[in-house]
């Protein structure tokens, strides 16, 4: 037992990453392949190749038998997690039928007809009509159906990027609840396919039929098939074993199993997610997503696109630090700490709210990004800086929703995601929530995640807390200063809170004028 080892396979929005975990959690080897997110034909569309995905698995993973204390006979088993909501149509024998719609996809199908009979009674009744108009113009099936009739006509299985990369592994079209994240018929609850009476079948035009069977994490999906074997350099008829979804796993996978334990991730969508054993929505008629623990459920509430802001600015106006950082031989990350360290706490006043897409509930479809308090005194490092403070603004109100809803205050907070790896951004979180902030051991916290999840499907572990304390570990940890925690205990109770309350109208206007 003590030399097993578990292959993770981590295929995110950049990159696949394919890693090699002993049982107490040490990355003993790594190999990234980046990937092209998305390619668009059309303004807002974002699909890709699958075939790109499955490529990258198999790269990503021949690249790990040469390196130094990999033994392809210690493997115990295989967990596979991926990026949310990216779907796939599959032919009757098992091609996909056109490219997969990625995640960051906005296309929307608008003027589909409404819900009727009783359920669309009740909807009137309850003011949800507004809500199921919009979760019917986003699912990706209605837009395929829609207007592409003859690629719906020859879809077998409609699947998530998950079932399609555990067929390619397996053979069989077979995906765990864990990574059910998307619009499709799916009960939150319960965490099984909706009852045939549930008003998901009249919202969403999937058959019954189209979907794969599912197994709760840690369950057996299947084992590697000769084919997969020979793609990839997995040994044939190791075990797959069900994970969740890469938000679910890096919540695990950063030791967050207990619901006063708050994970924030500093990611393209910047998230808070605690674990719960109870069904709660934190957002009214939004469900929490399945945990990567069996049976439980993880809250969260998105910042759509967080990070990408960071990206952004980094891209449009963190050219000097690229030349300054090339020449000092270091990561430009290192540069752009020291940028963000160069102004005091609150940007002297700059104040950012990071609503850069529009949401269903918080924020609402007509949200706008907003700065206010710019003066002759802010150059682009406040600028910078105001972007990290708003993100940890926006997550802090988050949290205190989260807070109400399940009535448990949130002890501490563990960071995961690219964020993560910055000093300045851990202790900028530290200060505005005033709670002490860690990272896990290793930044690949959704990786090991999975790979918790199969020590504990494979028993190497009876359960999840005794795995958690032998796999996962706490990296450096930042304690808040309180002196700056009032500064910005202030600004936002006085002044971020109000911001999108009194900016609404505004960006309603706006949304009449131009949108």
């Amino acid at each position: 037992m003590a030399n097993q080892q578990i292959l993770a396979i981590d295929n995110g929005t950049q990159s696949v990453r394919a890693l090699i975990f002993n049982l107490q959690g040490k990355l003993i080897a790594k190999n990234r392949i980046p990937i092209d997110p998305y390619y668009s034909d059309k303004p807002g569309w974002a699909e890709q190749d699958p075939q790109v995905f499955w490529d990258a698995v198999c790269q990503a993973c021949q690249g790990l038998w040469q390196m130094d204390g990999v033994e392809k006979d210690a493997i115990a088993g295989v967990g596979l997690t991926t990026q949310r909501s990216t779907v796939i149509n599959l032919s009757e024998d098992r091609e996909p039928l056109r490219p997969a719609i990625v995640w960051l996809d906005k296309r929307r199908t608008e003027r589909l007809d409404p819900i009727g009979g009783l359920w669309g009674l009740l909807f009137k009744i309850a003011g949800m009509q507004d809500t199921v108009r919009y979760l019917q113009a986003e699912a990706e099936a209605n837009w395929i159906k829609t207007h592409q009739p003859e690629i719906w006509e020859k879809t077998d299985k409609y699947v998530f990027l998950s079932g399609y990369l555990t067929y390619k592994l397996i053979g069989k079209v077979v995906d765990s609840t864990g990574c059910q994240v998307g619009y499709v018929p799916f009960d939150y609850k319960r965490q099984d396919w909706a009852k045939p009476s549930d008003w998901k079948w009249d919202a969403v035009m999937v058959e019954p039929h189209m979907l794969p069977d599912l197994v709760p994490p840690t369950a057996i999906l299947g084992h590697i098939t000769q084919e997969a074997a020979q793609a990839t350099g997995i040994p044939e008829g190791l075990p797959l074993v069900a994970t969740a979804a890469d938000k679910a796993t890096e919540v695990i996978g950063a030791g967050c199993l207990e619901p006063d334990i708050g994970c924030l991730s500093y990611g393209t969508t910047a998230t808070i997610n605690v674990t719960s054993l109870d069904y709660v929505e934190v957002i009214p008629l939004i469900p929490p997503y399945p945990s990567a623990v069996p049976g439980a459920y993880s809250l969260e509430v998105q910042i759509y696109r967080g990070f990408w802001m960071v990206s952004w600015f980094k891209e449009e106006f963190g050219h000097v630090e690229k030349r300054e950082a090339e020449r000092r031989g270091v990561e430009p990350e290192v540069l752009f700490d020291e940028l963000l360290q160069s102004v005091p706490a609150g940007a002297e006043g700059l104040i950012l709210q990071p609503y850069w897409s529009p949401g269903l509930k918080i924020p609402g479809p007509e949200a706008k990004g907003a700065v206010i308090g710019f003066g002759d005194v802010h150059h682009r490092a406040h600028f910078y800086r105001a972007i990290i403070e708003g993100l940890a603004y926006a997550l802090r109100e988050s949290l205190e929703r989260i807070e109400k809803r399940t009535h448990t205050s949130i002890k501490e907070l563990r960071v995961a995601g690219g964020g993560s790896q910055s000093p300045g951004v851990m202790q900028i979180t530290a200060d505005i929530f005033g709670l002490p902030v860690s990272r896990p051991h290793v930044y690949e916290a959704s990786g090991l995640g999975a790979a918790i999840d199969v020590a504990v499907g494979l028993g190497i572990y009876p359960d999840f807390s005794l795995a958690i304390d032998h796999m996962t570990h706490i990296g450096d940890t930042f304690e808040p200063d309180l002196t700056r925690h009032k500064m910005y205990s202030d600004l936002y109770e006085r002044v971020y809170k109000r911001m999108y309350r009194r900016l609404k109208p505004l960006y309603d206007e706006i949304r009449e004028i131009v949108d």
